[in-house]
């Protein structure tokens, strides 16, 4: 057995599932790569997903890093941007749209769990392309950055349980805070909020946090990715790392690749998204 997990290992690490694409408007494109890294089994999904939604080109991505097994993150990436395009005010009030179907998506998941006896959960880092708007919502630890006039903004904020408010909310809830390693809600899980995590689920809520941009000229390119890379790489370097690499997918690869070979000891996912501003032609026939 240890021969052939091995054998599979070599395989992902020299080559990491990845592809990209461009929208039909010519206004970005995309790519992504996602492998288990140093780890025997993968617990990272990602969903990169254009759509038409009222007419308007609709672009989805997201990233989610699963706990306890593969099951949550899997439901997740199978069902919120489903939920999310199909809200009646997905266009008119996005916010709303997208804290409803995180909610949502929670609760389905934790009802299709009851014959689980043993806890999954999930992180979720989301991007929505909307006209000239940039929704990311956040839950867990995985981390959205943006490039904006060459410098990097993160637009996401980890959850983490020793954060003071994240801490507060859990307390006031009837739950605590310990060390164990590192900060983990009731001694057990490493991030405060997530989808699934059933038996913690009145202290780790699955309410995202959602922060807009406008996609502008001095808007470069959006970054989601798993805590694989962010471990070990700042929102600075991994910007400056890929500013210059035109094509999504390669940009991917690359933080992927630097941070493996940093030692990151996680499942490691990155989706990254470059906004084309006024120049479709050209980047239409570079790719």
């Amino acid at each position: 057995m240890g021969h052939l997990s091995s054998l599979g290992g070599i395989q992902t690490d020299a080559a990491p599932v990845s592809g990209g694409g461009l929208s039909q408007n010519g206004k970005f494109s995309y790519g992504y790569a996602s492998s288990p890294g140093k780890r025997a089994s993968m617990e990272d999904f990602y969903e990169t997903r254009i759509d038409g939604v009222d007419g308007e080109i609709v672009g989805l991505f997201g990233v989610f890093d699963g706990h306890g097994g593969a099951r949550a993150a899997e439901y997740v990436k199978a069902h919120l941007f489903s939920n999310l395009i199909r809200h009646p005010k997905f266009i008119s009030d996005t916010k709303s749209a997208i804290a409803d179907a995180y909610s949502h998506t929670d609760s389905e998941f934790l009802k299709s769990e009851n014959s689980q006896n043993r806890d999954a959960g999930s992180t979720a880092s989301t991007a929505i392309l909307v006209g000239d708007r940039l929704l990311v919502a956040n839950v867990g630890d995985s981390r959205a950055v943006i490039c904006r006039g060459g410098k990097a903004f993160a637009v996401s904020r980890d959850h983490k349980p020793d954060q003071t408010d994240e801490r507060q909310r859990i307390e006031d809830a009837g739950g605590f805070v310990m060390w164990a390693g590192t900060w983990r809600v009731g001694g057990v899980l490493a991030v405060s909020r997530a989808f699934g995590d059933r038996l913690l689920k009145q202290f780790v809520v699955a309410d995202p946090e959602i922060q807009e941009e406008v996609i502008d000229n001095s808007l470069e390119f959006l970054i989601l990715a798993s805590d694989g890379l962010w471990d070990v790489v700042t929102n600075e370097e991994a910007v400056a790392m890929i500013q210059s690499v035109e094509d999504p997918e390669q940009a991917a690869k690359r933080l992927l690749q630097e941070a493996y070979q940093r030692g990151s000891a996680d499942n490691i996912t990155c989706v990254v998204v470059r906004f084309i501003a006024g120049q479709e032609n050209t980047t239409t026939v570079q790719q």
